[in-house]
């Protein structure tokens, strides 16, 4: 029997279970795979997280629509509308954080799913320890349930942008929010912590997501393409974050705290 969504019952006296499902991140696992669907609803669920899965696009988009999620698991392989489709739609409509779930070796899906907004990725077959794993880092980098990072909340300003992390925000010249993802978000944060300095890719890997890149890791070069465009700064003669051949990236800015 297919699981199905769990919501809330409404019009029933508010309680401690109701704020405890409303404190408790909802996940939202999209996969064809029944048996998978079920082996990541029981083992999400034994370590407090609520979930709800949908079987293809479709049930994912309608399910969208009736819920608030923190998070959305998703397999790129799907029938009929791809996964990747999926993940195009989604990002039009939220900055959810997304944890693309890909084919071993299938690497143009997954840099496709980068370029796309997806904050992390597990390759199949997988260990659910480690999607665990990477579900809670990614939501502890969009500040879900997050502890106040001291220091780090203070607004940071370089060549005319702001920086809140507190509010995990970035603004352009012009004061307007640009829109970014959870890992668009802390990539430019490890930046601006660290102006002037060569960060090489297995450093910000190592800072963003606790891993060392592989032999054909290209997640931060698309995550730096993708921020690039978002700070108007052109690839092939950027002016903000440079590349430096045979090391890495740098932010070429003097970075204003306060």
């Amino acid at each position: 029997m297919q699981q199905k969504a769990t919501t809330l019952a409404r019009g029933l006296p508010y309680s401690p279970i109701f704020r405890f499902m409303e404190q408790t991140p909802h996940i939202l696992v999209v996969d064809d795979d029944r048996e998978i669907r079920d082996l990541l609803a029981r083992f999400l669920q034994l370590h407090q997280l609520r979930v709800t899965t949908a079987r293809d696009a479709r049930e994912a988009r309608r399910l969208w629509t009736q819920g608030h999620y923190h998070l959305v698991v998703l397999d790129l392989m799907l029938p009929g509308e791809s996964g990747l489709d999926f993940a195009r739609w989604l990002r039009s409509e939220s900055a959810v954080p997304m944890v693309m779930l890909t084919a071993m070796g299938e690497e143009t899906d997954r840099i496709v799913g980068l370029e796309l907004g997806a904050d992390d990725y597990v390759a199949k077959p997988f260990n659910p320890r480690e999607l665990l794993a990477r579900i809670r880092a990614v939501l502890r980098r969009a500040g879900e349930g997050a502890e106040p990072r001291g220091q780090r909340a203070q607004v940071l300003r370089f060549a005319g942008w702001t920086l809140e992390p507190a509010r995990r925000r970035m603004l352009n010249p012009a004061g307007v929010e640009v829109p970014l993802t959870a890992g668009e978000f802390d990539l430019m944060l490890a930046f601006a912590e660290r102006p002037n300095r060569v960060l090489t890719r297995d450093m910000l890997l190592d800072l963003l997501r606790g891993r060392q890149a592989g032999p054909f890791d290209r997640a931060i070069d698309v995550a730096i393409s993708r921020l690039r465009r978002k700070l108007e700064d052109d690839g092939r003669s950027a002016q903000l974050i440079k590349t430096v051949r045979g090391g890495g990236y740098v932010l070429a800015a003097t970075v204003e705290r306060g």
